[in-house]
């Protein structure tokens, strides 16, 4: 029982802390931005200008993976169920209360909820009784193939350039 409690406060305090969770449904690995509240992870989706929801449906399950905030590393992973709250139930108006002032530049603040109501979703996500085990592996994936770069050479006049800057920067101090 003691257990029990014990990793219901370590995945509260940790997702409570994180800025995103990673989050994986039936479809693939995504980021959410998220609030704590009542017990839950609450996300909102699935709309136009919102964060997509992929594979996450209403009594499915999901895998939570709550990474620190400065090191970036795993702190706990859970198992949740899916809760797709109903627009305007007292439960949709408690969690969108809290996920509105969380939600950063919405190019329309003062209708925002009203969007959310006609166009997205909004999913709680409730912790099952037991964390599941941290993978030892990294878990890196490959990167989508890109004809983008992001290192070319570097000019030859560039270092001669860039030590003028700052000579010239010396001498005017």
């Amino acid at each position: 029982m003691t257990s029990h409690r014990l990793d219901q406060a370590l995945v509260e305090e940790a997702t409570k802390k994180s800025g995103l969770i990673w989050v994986r449904g039936d479809g693939p690995e995504q980021a959410l931005w998220h609030v704590w509240h009542e017990g839950a992870a609450h996300v909102v989706g699935d709309g136009p200008g919102e964060q997509p929801l992929p594979g996450l449906v209403d009594g499915g399950a999901a895998e939570v993976t709550v990474r620190s905030k400065d090191k970036g590393g795993r702190l706990v992973a859970w198992t949740a169920v899916v809760r797709e709250l109903a627009p305007g139930s007292e439960a949709w108006e408690a969690a969108v209360g809290e996920l509105k002032g969380k939600r950063l530049n919405a190019p329309d603040a003062e209708r925002m909820t009203d969007r959310w109501a006609r166009e997205c979703r909004v999913l709680r996500l409730e912790p099952r009784d037991t964390l599941t085990d941290l993978p030892d592996a990294s878990l890196a994936a490959a990167p989508v193939p890109s004809p983008a770069i992001t290192r070319r050479p570097a000019p030859a006049a560039l270092p001669r350039l860039l030590l003028k800057r700052r000579a010239g920067r010396r001498r005017r101090r």
